[in-house]
């Protein structure tokens, strides 16, 4: 392929499994970028065999993914990295750009119009089946210009741009299970930790939601924040989840699949009410604790 006139940036953390997948998948970028989360296993010389700059950014006093903010970490790294091009397509290393994708990326880079990002259709893969119906959104902002993106939220962060958006066709494909079944839950530990936090820091906000724009907001984005408001105030919400999932997205048609991932994501909502609760047990009786550590032997 041409030139494209863009710039690529993978995040990285323990990728040594994943990463050659995806730097073969952009092997026609002539600007790939790395950012390296502090890996301990051959991902940072994977990169550099493949011709990538590596930069590392490693957070020593914070035992949490991303130093404990994603958003932040994102927002960083935009701000940075001394991308070649204008365009940056930003992607995760269990991630592969299709052929198709690939055509489409520089179709948008080389004549944007107005538009300063542009959406990717992602497909989620598990037991070797795309996950056509269970996913929860299928649209991500990952193509656009570093100074017109931020992000927000501790977790699974909400990218804002400053300007008109649209999406581009091709599927850009997604292997969240390629390190196994116990990768996965040890990675949605660490992650529904940050979101009971994320749900902490809002109610001590008193961050509200509105239900027009959870429902008819033309930006995905706002959609979503604003049905994370609601969906956060649901009673049962693990059931919800699997219900919403597995139902009302017609989950079942993906087969056992869709039935195995649907609970994966109950379970994870589970996590975070736990973690949420546990800490609201904290916060309302601090001398409990306390009294606990005095009459321990």
């Amino acid at each position: 392929m041409p030139e494209t006139g863009l710039s690529a940036l993978i995040l990285t953390k323990n990728e040594e499994l994943d990463l050659p997948g995806c730097l073969r998948s952009i092997s026609w970028c002539d600007d790939i970028h790395v950012l390296d989360s502090g890996s301990t296993d051959r991902t940072c010389d994977i990169a550099r065999r493949f011709g990538a700059t590596v930069a590392i950014k490693s957070y020593p006093d914070s035992a949490g993914l991303f130093g404990g903010d994603e958003a932040a970490h994102r927002n960083w790294s935009l701000r940075h990295t001394p991308f070649k091009h204008a365009w940056v397509l930003l992607l995760d290393a269990d991630e592969r750009v299709t052929p198709e994708l690939a055509r489409s990326v520089q179709s948008a880079v080389g004549n944007p119009g107005d538009h300063v990002a542009f959406r990717i259709r992602r497909r989620d893969f598990y037991l070797d089946t795309w996950l056509k119906h269970v996913q929860i959104s299928a649209l991500y902002l990952r193509l656009f210009k570093p100074e017109n993106v931020k992000y927000e939220r501790l977790i699974n962060p909400v990218s804002i741009a400053d300007g008109p958006v649209a999406s581009i066709t091709g599927y850009l494909d997604h292997f969240p299970f390629s390190k196994g079944i116990a990768h996965w839950f040890e990675r949605h530990n660490a992650y529904s930790s940050l979101e009971a936090e994320q749900i902490l820091r809002n109610r001590r906000a008193g961050k509200s939601f509105s239900l027009r724009k959870a429902l008819t907001s033309a930006d995905i984005h706002e959609r979503r924040t604003n049905q994370k408001e609601i969906f956060y105030r649901l009673p049962c919400r693990p059931l919800a989840k699997f219900v919403i999932v597995y139902l009302a997205k017609r989950g079942f048609l993906d087969g056992r699949a869709g039935f195995q991932y649907a609970l994966l994501q109950s379970l994870y909502e589970q996590m975070i009410v736990m973690k949420v609760n546990e800490a609201g047990t904290r916060i309302h009786d601090p001398g409990l604790r306390e009294t606990e550590r005095r009459d321990t032997p």
